[in-house]
């Protein structure tokens, strides 16, 4: 007897271990029968998913935490026992902004903190001469897109909310958004960084691996009471979701795997821009300059599939620095439960690992500590907490 399920997903690179997981037999090889449903916003994902309509789903990992205190929408307690990718972002700016940035770097180009510099120049240059804001597009205002963009500028001192302008925009309609003028960068998943370089109308200018070695991205979410109901069918959609993301770091599989996720009803783009995804290996210039990292997405290596609670702290920490969310032991507690590595272990018949995995490695600010994010907020000038 298989089980039925319905999860819903945006079209990103980072949805591939559940998109493989079917599309390989992964999944109804663990008596799973999964109908994937292709969504445009993250807001469709999280109310599909929060009401029952999905019975899991690609979830950014900030709207997991965010959905679960009830914050920005109504509280349903939400669970990751799975975590779809670590990194994947790219900061991708238009051709003038880029010629702009480079006109006043001062350093290594690839160097968070000299772009940010520069960009604060570029800033204070705009402001003179009385030109608008720039405007800078990010998924959702709980979105991993939203925290780096700002970790980013704030690091030199612009202010997100008072220097530049950040609007919310689905991944598929970023592209479009810069070619028409109506953003002049954006903060994005794969693959739509790449089709902007493709297409002649953007460059990329971080990786976000650039800004954060390590960062928690997508997640595999589902309600924390249906989990509870279903721990046999959590258990078996964990382990076709490793199956799969072992199949696609299989170096022998990337075109496969790439194939697979650029089906119409799946990503929909060209299969060669989906593997330099997965290879790391990037056009970041429409004047064919390519850039590569090891780190540049990671589905399953590295230790990248078990939820790491201290990235739910993080992520949490951002909320309150930019305002979202009120610093609260409760809300610490609450934000860490979110990230299940005890459902991930329990599923694959392991025991946790002795060692924790690295977290992070911002480019800016002190170590995080999740025992004292009072700290990690005071180290920064610019936010919008408060004590």
């Amino acid at each position: 007897m298989t089980v039925p399920l319905r999860i819903g997903f945006i079209p990103l690179v980072d949805a591939a271990a559940l998109i493989v997981a079917v599309d390989k037999g992964f999944a109804a090889a663990e008596g799973l029968d999964v109908t994937l449903v292709r969504e445009v916003s993250w807001s469709n994902v999280r109310d599909k998913l929060n009401i029952g309509l999905f019975d899991a789903a690609h979830l950014l990992a900030p709207v997991a935490i965010a959905s679960s205190l009830g914050l920005g929408h109504v509280k349903v307690p939400i669970a990751a026992p799975f975590n779809l990718g670590i990194n994947g972002n790219a900061i991708t700016v238009s051709p003038a902004l880029h010629a702009a940035l480079m006109e006043e770097i001062d350093g290594d180009r690839f160097d968070p903190l000299v772009t940010a510099k520069a960009l604060a120049k570029v800033v204070a240059n705009r402001r003179k001469a009385g030109a608008e804001s720039l405007t800078f597009g990010m998924t959702f205002p709980f979105s991993t897109h939203n925290y780096q963009l700002r970790f980013w500028m704030a690091a030199a001192g612009v202010d997100p909310d008072e220097d530049v302008r950040l609007v919310v925009l689905p991944p598929p309609y970023m592209v479009d958004s810069l070619r028409s003028g109506h953003v002049d960068a954006f903060c994005v998943g794969a693959p739509w960084n790449s089709l902007a370089v493709d297409l002649g109308i953007g460059h990329i200018l971080h990786f976000v691996s650039d800004i954060l070695v390590r960062a928690a991205e997508k997640v595999l979410a589902v309600r924390q009471v249906w989990a509870d109901k279903n721990p046999d069918v959590v258990a078996a959609l964990v382990r076709a979701a490793v199956k799969a993301a072992e199949f696609i770091e299989e170096p022998a599989n990337r075109v496969e795997a790439a194939h697979i996720l650029a089906q119409p009803e799946r990503i929909g783009v060209d299969a060669e821009v989906i593997q330099r995804t997965l290879t790391g290996r990037l056009k970041i210039s429409p004047d064919g300059t390519f850039r590569e990292s090891a780190r540049y997405l990671l589905v399953g290596r590295e230790g990248a599939g078990r939820p790491d609670p201290v990235q739910a702290a993080w992520l949490y920490a951002q909320m309150v620095r930019w305002g979202q969310a009120r610093l609260t032991p409760d809300g610490v507690k609450t934000a860490m439960a979110v990230f299940r590595p005890d459902l991930y272990d329990a599923a694959l018949g392991q025991q946790p690992p002795a060692e924790a995995t690295a977290a992070f490695g911002a480019f800016a600010g002190p170590t995080f500590d999740p025992d004292n994010i009072r700290g990690h907020l005071e180290a920064f000038k610019v936010g919008r907490w408060r004590p």
